[in-house]
């Protein structure tokens, strides 16, 4: 396959590439490239951040939460995880128009055309000349001897199908399981530890590689097979680097695609036991309701008024500060006492 080679490691930056590349970069057969992201949770196209995510855990350790064009869960990255991203026609054949106004077209080779589709079993295929037995198991995984590898996810666009994954290398299972671990979660379901035991990392089956780099160029020059390296344009680098910043790293598409979650926090602050039921849309709080044991000069019915339709982000809450009337509601309480209950 024809390949780009993409260093960037920001992972608003990537993730505005895979769609770019899906909405616009049209071959008449699959092309690959393989990236790494810094530190960052990835999200489903249709995923809830506050209910699959630990922010908090986020926040305190400066990881990324990002938003994907596909769909699937959440997944994490580091830089000892690699991705791969494959792009190509979902329909076998070549009959359809190219979809951009800048389309790259590489000379057709004549006869039926691979769908992307195919993308989970090259990977396998390519793990396997590796010296890994690498099989495909489930709705979308990677496994090696019954431990999860890998995690893929596809979506099509005006006949042109991509599908991009993961592969772990020596990804840190501490952080990954923490990042996902939320009440209700698959992790917090079935236990930290046991979640270790169902992961696993390619290192463990690749004696013969000393890094990651190694690996990443051996997958290359099988994946490639001789094919040739194309070439974005400056133009068109420009156009994803825009649509990282206008879209991909916006609050807007990170949170405000969340549908409907239902959050509960509770917290012991000085005027004394608070719970916070809270409902959100898209973002935005859309009810709050506080009760407990806590004392106050008047009951916090003004406040519950005032953060309903405020985004549930702690630097929203910050900007309305002054008109929270915190000690009012809970006497004794201070607007960081507040974001606590609410954030931590």
């Amino acid at each position: 396959m024809k390949y780009l080679l993409n260093n960037s490691t920001d992972p608003y930056f990537n993730m505005a590439l895979d769609e770019f590349c899906l909405e616009n970069i049209v071959l008449d057969e699959p092309y690959f490239y393989l990236w790494r992201n810094r530190p960052s949770v990835i999200i489903g196209l249709n995923q809830n951040a506050y209910s699959e995510v630990n922010l908090k855990y986020l926040e305190e350790n400066g990881i990324n939460l990002v938003r994907r064009v596909t769909g699937g869960g959440a997944v994490y990255h580091d830089l000892q995880n690699l991705n791969y991203t494959i792009v190509g026609w979902q329909a076998a054949n070549d009959t359809a128009a190219p979809c951009a106004s800048h389309p790259i077209r590489a000379n057709g080779r004549g006869g039926v055309l691979p769908p992307a589709a195919t993308g989970p079993a090259v990977i396998v295929n390519a793990l396997r000349e590796l010296g890994v037995p690498a099989e495909l198991t489930g709705r979308n995984d990677i496994f090696v001897e019954g431990r999860k590898v890998s995690g893929y996810a596809r979506r099509v666009s005006k006949q042109q199908e991509i599908i991009h994954g993961t592969l772990m290398y020596d990804v840190d299972i501490d952080t990954l399981t923490h990042v996902l671990d939320t009440p209700g979660s698959k992790l917090n379901a079935k236990g930290i530890g046991s979640v270790k035991s169902r992961v696993a990392n390619l290192k463990d089956y690749l004696p013969g590689f000393k890094s990651l780099d190694e690996v990443q160029a051996a997958l290359q020059d099988i994946l490639a097979n001789g094919d040739h390296q194309m070439e974005l344009t400056e133009s068109q680098l420009n156009e994803v680097r825009i649509m990282a910043e206008t879209k991909f790293s916006t609050w807007d598409f990170i949170y405000g695609r969340s549908r409907q979650a239902d959050l509960v926090r509770k917290a012991k602050l000085p005027c004394g036991t608070v719970e916070a039921a809270i409902s959100l849309d898209r973002g935005l709080i859309t009810r709050i309701s506080f009760s407990g044991d806590f004392m106050f000069d008047e009951p916090p019915t003004e406040l519950e008024s005032v953060l309903t339709g405020c985004r549930f982000e702690r630097a929203a809450i910050v900007e309305l500060s002054s008109s929270l009337s915190i000690p009012k509601h809970f006497k004794g309480a201070t607007i960081n006492d507040f974001l606590g209950l609410l954030f931590e």
